[in-house]
């Protein structure tokens, strides 16, 4: 893409920010160029979000039931497979999937559920009693 074809369309966040994207300029060298947005992209993040949106509510609806405990619900809607939230916590993928569970998620002691909150950017208290009010992560919780 040229510089003067990078879109400025009036994207989300188009009001409080601009964002960059790289094109190329007459001399065929990358430049950055700020963008307004684009209609596209925006399409695309929404479609995203709704698929995550409904991964946390199939999350609440296990944990409702019994089944799972409120890490899987923080794990869905920041995006986070076991493996990265291993990764997160320094500690193995069977000791997330051990927490997942009810009785795993019951016997932790209050340092790794406050290492659990840092990684979502919650708090402790959240994190043991989740409203599941639908809201995407904020940047300290991606």
């Amino acid at each position: 893409m040229k510089t003067n074809e990078v879109p400025q369309e009036k994207g989300v966040l188009s009001s409080v920010s601009k964002e960059v994207q790289y094109a190329l300029d007459e001399n065929g060298r990358y430049q950055q160029v700020m963008s307004d947005g684009w209609e596209t992209k925006d399409i695309v993040n929404g479609l995203s979000w709704e698929v995550i949106k409904e991964q946390a509510e199939e999350a609440r609806e296990r944990i409702e039931q019994g089944k799972s405990s409120p890490i899987l619900y923080y794990m869905r809607i920041n995006q986070m497979t076991i493996g990265l939230l291993a990764s997160y916590m320094d500690i193995s993928k069977l000791k997330v999937w051990w927490h997942l569970k009810p009785i795993g998620f019951k016997r932790l002691k209050n340092k790794r559920l406050l290492q659990y909150a840092k990684v979502f950017g919650i708090t402790k208290e959240k994190l043991q009693s989740p409203d599941f009010k639908w809201e995407p992560p904020t940047e300290a919780g991606s």
